[in-house]
């Protein structure tokens, strides 16, 4: 970044007022490359040509200036910046900072934003929807995107014993110089280091090897099956169906969803319902407003979330679809069994939860592992999913609990759960099909 930002505010680019700004998300990370011109420009005797200031680098003969900031949206609608370099954006949480300083780009001639970042811990955030946006340049999907996609990584998690392959996603590494020397050295430390402290072992895979590992003994399954879900959803009208609820905490999520079978896929669709309180008080590292555009989440400005709303929800796609039964833990059945009943639905609650998980993990195991659940379009479900892990006891039976108990929400997979424990219930026939049928029969 120092190299080439540089070059961009100096008369060698030659473009009068090209503002070159860096945004991180601290003041010690967006400082790096500024210190590193600041103090090349000291160090070459060059202050004729700029005037520096600890904010700012100004060239003297374009008037370019190169300076930093931090992620704070409300400073940045303002600017008027000829370059955007967005650092460590495996850390944004979401686009918001980014789309509001491109949204000044196009004042001054010829702009730009460059994306720097290693791989990271947030999913489904920024940085997962650039790696998209990127595979889709790759398989040729999108052809007319002018993003120009740099990625280094290994190609798979067996070459990380292989120190050989470590330039692939170090390119560094291929050069001969004492920097690159010392930083495989650290990085060869760090390596050997993983057998007596294989903790580290996750850190190490994501930041030094650019790549994306699930903890074998906990995460319900590795990223790239997570992402394996993203499959077109198929024509569901009329399809035989059963539900779940996830309903144990009224004051914070709530998820209803329907579980369709097709051949040996299971289908799931889910909506789920947030206080609006406790999104402001708990910031929870989640575009919860983007997946409410998208129609995931409907956030409720109320003192609990009313059981009603599932129910209505429910109530909704019983028009299009054929619900066999509804399924849901046994904790809130005294609010939800009156509502079921006025309605006329199946039911039946869970009273035994972990012996019911403890069942269904074999199932949870074998669909990501061979690429049987579809979840479609929906973000949110696959951060469900990777909020959850798994624990077997010395019985060998499963449970699935939080990774963390406020901020890391898994209400849809435990819906998702619920509508698997009943899933023998889903039927084959296609329902508006046999009415289509009927229709054409002469009585």
């Amino acid at each position: 970044m120092s190299a080439r930002d540089s070059f961009f505010i100096s008369p060698l680019y030659g473009v009068r007022n090209y503002d070159v700004t860096i945004t991180a998300n601290s003041e010690k990370q967006g400082k790096v490359s500024f210190k590193e011109v600041y103090e090349m420009v000291q160090m070459r005797k060059l202050e004729k040509q700029f005037y520096l200031t600890k904010m700012a680098i100004v060239n003297n003969v374009t008037n370019s200036i190169f300076s930093y900031r931090t992620n704070n949206p409300k400073t940045m609608d303002s600017a008027r910046d000829g370059c955007l370099e967005f650092d460590e954006i495996h850390q944004f949480e979401s686009s918001d900072l980014v789309d509001i300083q491109r949204s000044g780009l196009g004042k001054i001639k010829h702009p730009r934003t460059f994306y720097n970042g290693t791989n990271g811990h947030v999913r489904e955030g920024f940085y997962d929807k650039m790696l998209e946006r990127a595979q889709k340049i790759f398989s040729g999907e999108n052809k007319n995107d002018r993003l120009f996609p740099f990625i280094c990584k290994l190609d798979n998690i067996d070459e990380m014993d292989n120190p050989k392959m470590w330039s692939k996603a170090n390119p560094m590494f291929e050069e001969d110089s004492a920097y690159s020397k010392r930083l495989f050295s650290t990085v060869m430390k760090e390596y050997k280091k993983l057998e007596d402290e294989p903790s580290g072992r996750r850190e190490f895979v994501v930041k030094r090897m650019n790549f994306t590992e699930g903890d074998a003994e906990s995460d319900i399954t590795t990223h790239e099956k997570l992402m394996a879900t993203k499959q077109e959803l198929p024509n569901l009208n009329g399809r035989s169906c059963v539900a779940g609820f996830d309903y144990a905490s009224i004051r914070d999520f709530a998820t209803v969803g329907l579980l369709f079978k097709i051949d040996d896929k299971f289908i799931w669709q889910q909506h789920s319902f947030a206080r609006k309180k406790f999104l402001d008080t708990f910031k929870l590292k989640a575009p919860i407003k983007d997946w409410e555009k998208k129609g995931l989440v409907t956030i409720v400005d109320e003192p609990s979330i009313d059981p009603r709303h599932l129910i209505d929800w429910l109530n909704e796609k019983r028009k299009i679809h054929q619900i066999e039964i509804v399924c849901a833990d046994g904790f809130r059945m005294d609010l939800l069994k009156p509502l079921l009943e006025k309605e006329s639905y199946n039911f039946e609650f869970i009273r035994n939860i972990r012996g019911v998980q403890s069942k269904v993990a074999p199932i949870i195991e074998d669909g990501f592992a061979n690429e049987r659940f579809i979840f479609g379009d929906d973000p949110m479900m696959r951060w469900y999913t990777n909020n959850s892990f798994i624990k077997e006891d010395k019985l060998g039976n499963k449970t699935f609990l939080k990774k963390e108990p406020v901020r890391r929400k898994t209400d849809g997979f435990h819906a998702f759960l619920a509508a698997l424990y009943k899933r023998e219930e889903i039927t084959d026939m296609d329902y508006e099909e046999a009415f289509d049928m009927l229709d054409e029969i002469e009585f």
